[in-house]
């Protein structure tokens, strides 16, 4: 033959093809049941001769002609929100599990997987295929990865880089993660430090990344640590490990933790302030990322988390930073350390204060007695613990009555008691003498 092909061979038809072909076959069926009909044959003759139902050669008998069956579209749960999805998808870079948390406070009573076939097909459009990582396991209370990621969120009216300490706890996969302004040794420190308040204990491992806060110099034979991360190791008794550089995946378990945050407990979200943000990132670590199953290891990250074989911290005392300043006490009670303020006693006003750094926040001493703790603020903010003013300001109270005249001075020698008399007595007294 012309085409090359072989008489009488199949040829396959795509699903399209095959669906047009059927129309043009059901279109033919039903003109010639027509013309037949047309020429006197009974109903009962056409339909055993064409192998139909009797009642469909009545139907088209009764329509005259082929009418094509329109399909009605099939309706979707997602259907009242599809709009709304396409609009929310990019601000939360095409998240569905956020999507559908959203979604199931507006009412959506519909499953996760169908939020995520829509979003699918949006997400590939927009970047691209699937990332791979690579990953190790490690055995309950081995080991916790830390790293810092870095998002621009709102806070206030302001859009700022927030830098985000993330700790991931290898087996169980418990996350804690909390939002410095920076990330310095203070802030690095800290974060540790809450994450082991946190989950109430320490790992015997801690991995990290090369940060300049805590490695000095990462050679071929050895790490020269930063002296106080390095005491801050010893002082928790846990054993630092920095990846090699350029070797991020050996530290994967964080690497996707970090993602995991800014794309699911970040995404679309606006705080009022620093502390809104921190206050979300611990409600969303309780409430959604420890109760999830989780994707690699398919367990609840909470229930895992009762395995974890954790070094209790028992009583020990937050770790301090030897760094000690001294301050003089303004009027207002307001000590200024790094470029923020924070309140102590009223009573120490005019007095020197010594001034303690630890590892998330301050100590104030006047007189070798610890009387103020704060948290690290941001540049420019101002902590005021109201205890610290009780008794300056006496709202509604009656001013005090003034003391008793002094009775014995003798440069005043009406001090006593003057005797209240009738202005008549005066009256008589300046007639009898003129």
């Amino acid at each position: 033959m012309e085409d090359g092909r072989e008489a009488g061979a199949a040829v396959a038809l795509t699903p399209t093809q095959a669906s047009t072909e059927a129309a043009v076959l059901k279109e033919a069926m039903v003109e010639e049941v027509l013309a037949r009909l047309g020429r006197g044959e009974t109903v009962l003759a056409v339909a055993r001769q064409f192998d139909i139902d009797p009642k469909t050669v009545r139907a088209w008998r009764a329509r005259g002609r082929y009418v094509p069956r329109l399909r009605t579209p099939r309706r979707h749960r997602l259907d009242p929100w599809t709009e709304w999805l396409r609009a929310r998808a990019p601000e939360v870079d095409y998240n569905a599990a956020v999507l559908y948390r959203e979604l199931v406070q507006d009412g959506y009573t519909g499953s996760a997987m169908q939020v995520g076939r829509l979003v699918r097909p949006l997400r590939v459009a927009a970047r691209g295929g699937p990332e791979a990582t690579v990953r190790f396991e490690t055995p309950p209370g081995q080991q916790a990865q830390v790293d810092f990621g870095q998002r621009k969120v709102w806070i206030g009216e302001g859009y700022v880089a927030a830098h985000l300490f993330v700790c991931t706890l290898g087996y169980s996969r418990r996350t804690y993660t909390y939002g410095f302004p920076h990330e310095r040794l203070s802030a690095y420190l800290a974060g540790h430090e809450q994450a082991f308040q946190h989950f109430d204990g320490v790992p015997l491992q801690v991995v990290l990344d090369n940060p300049k806060t805590a490695v000095l110099h990462h050679g071929r034979d050895a790490v020269v640590w930063h002296p106080t991360y390095a005491d801050f190791a010893s002082y928790y008794g846990f054993r630092a490990w920095a990846c090699a550089p350029h070797r991020p995946e050996t530290k994967g378990k964080v690497e996707s933790g970090v993602k995991y945050v800014k794309r699911n407990a970040l995404a679309g979200k606006r705080f009022r302030s620093w502390a809104h943000l921190n206050d979300w990132l611990l409600e969303w670590a309780t409430t959604i990322a420890d109760v999830r199953v989780h994707g690699t290891t398919h367990a609840v990250p909470l229930v895992r988390f009762a395995e974890e074989q954790l070094v209790p911290l028992g009583a020990r005392p937050p770790y301090r930073i030897e760094r000690i300043r001294h301050r003089i006490v303004p009027k207002d009670a307001l000590v200024a350390i790094d470029g923020s303020r924070y309140s102590v006693p009223v009573r120490c006003v005019g007095e020197t204060v010594a001034i303690r750094e630890l590892a998330d926040g301050y100590e104030i001493l006047a007189q070798d007695v610890v009387v103020a703790r704060h948290r690290k603020l941001g540049r420019h903010q101002v902590a005021m613990e109201p205890a610290h003013y009780e008794g300056l300001f006496r709202v509604g109270a009656r001013a005090a009555l003034p003391p008793a005249p002094p009775r014995w001075d003798p440069g005043y020698p009406l001090a006593a008691d003057v005797e209240v008399r009738d202005l008549a007595t005066y009256a008589a007294f300046v007639e009898a003498t003129s």
